[in-house]
């Protein structure tokens, strides 16, 4: 049974002390100077009227010049006012209003690229908030490093709660290996709540995002650029460049989210974010069997003890670094319970997804 767990644990160890390696030789990003190129701001949505405004509102008042960034709404086949509340909006110069040229997100998105102007674009989402130098940060950082990708943060919004705490704590989680990966020049997610690319890069590889599947257009264009020989893809590390977004308010609309995002998983075509993949997965599994049949046999309890305790180190340091960095320490108290609970998610999102079998189905 020891060398079972060794065997199981020691692979994960491995990768995750790595992400914590790239975590600890995280630099700050301070812009050396202003620069002004002009960019495209895209926002694909659909039934967003309550939320769309706010996010109007923060670009109009990004501290960049108006006259080097348009911001393109992409409205996908909304049933509530989205197009005509985004179309009334009259603070921001240079706006595009479009309609979907077909149907869903990803779809709606490459309606907006073919429709840019801007060598580089960025992309955001209508329920995310900006601070005033957002696209400021994100232009100096291209400046300076002329990458093919940026990476950039995002974190929920507080709440209150088992419930939202842990989805606060599990975001985290996700950024800490996103920047981790990032900064070890292996990354193998990104969000598209918050990612900058240029323009020639999407086109290049349009036909290559599976639009088959509902989302996921975000982490197979970064696996695309990512086998290219030279790429250049890059975590920007800046509280000015961060965006937050709203949290799942509803068990079902949570594991339907994550269960999405899972469900993409096996179309990707990148090695290293597989081999990730099924390490977490056989590693969380065990840590399940391990208590359920623990709560059979106690003489396994310890066994189970033994492996949480050798799991959690690594998940704790990441955890720890991204809520130090997040100005989010608080959260921390939440640790524990939320590894106790997390095999018996990671189980409800499984069945969510036996009972919906494809991706389309979310």
């Amino acid at each position: 049974m020891q060398w079972l767990i060794l065997i199981v644990i020691i692979p994960y160890l491995y990768f995750l002390l790595k992400i914590q390696a790239g975590l600890a030789s995280i630099k700050p990003f301070h812009p050396e100077e202003k620069t002004e190129i002009f960019i495209s701001v895209i926002v694909a949505c659909r039934d967003e009227e309550k939320k769309l405004p706010f996010l109007l509102s923060d670009i109009s008042g990004q501290n960049y010049n108006h006259d080097m960034f348009e911001l393109i709404i992409v409205d996908d086949n909304s049933s509530d006012s989205t197009f005509k509340v985004a179309s009334g909006f009259s603070s921001i110069k240079n706006l595009k209003v479009l309609k979907n040229t077909g149907s869903g997100k990803k779809k709606a998105l490459r309606t907006g690229v073919e429709a840019s102007e801007g060598t580089l674009i960025i992309t955001t989402d209508a329920d995310c908030r900006t601070g005033k130098n957002w696209l400021a940060t994100i232009v100096s950082f291209y400046a300076e490093n002329r990458p093919e990708m940026i990476i950039c943060p995002v974190k929920l919004e507080s709440g209150r709660g088992f419930f939202l705490r842990f989805q606060e704590l599990e975001f985290l989680s996700l950024q800490g290996i996103t920047a981790g990966t990032s900064i070890s020049c292996n990354p193998v997610m990104c969000n598209g709540a918050n990612l900058a690319f240029l323009k020639e890069s999407y086109l290049r590889y349009a036909d290559s995002l599976h639009e088959e599947l509902a989302s996921g257009d975000d982490v197979f264009l970064l696996h695309n650029i990512k086998k290219e020989p030279g790429r250049n893809i890059l975590w920007l590390e800046s509280d000015q460049a961060m965006v937050t977004t709203q949290n799942a308010d509803t068990l079902n609309s949570f594991l339907r989210q994550r269960a999405r995002w899972i469900s993409k998983a096996g179309s990707y075509n990148d090695l290293f974010t597989q081999v990730l993949a099924i390490v977490t997965f056989v590693t969380i599994s065990v840590q399940l069997l391990l208590l359920t049949f623990g709560l059979f046999s106690p003489g396994l309890l310890w066994v189970f003890a033994a492996f949480f305790a050798l799991k959690s180190i690594p998940d704790f340091l990441i955890l720890s670094n991204t809520a130090w960095r997040y100005e989010e320490r608080s959260l921390l108290k939440w640790f524990v319970p939320s590894q106790l609970v997390y095999p018996v998610y990671v189980l409800a999102i499984f069945l969510y997804l036996l009972r919906h079998k494809t991706g389309a189905d979310f």
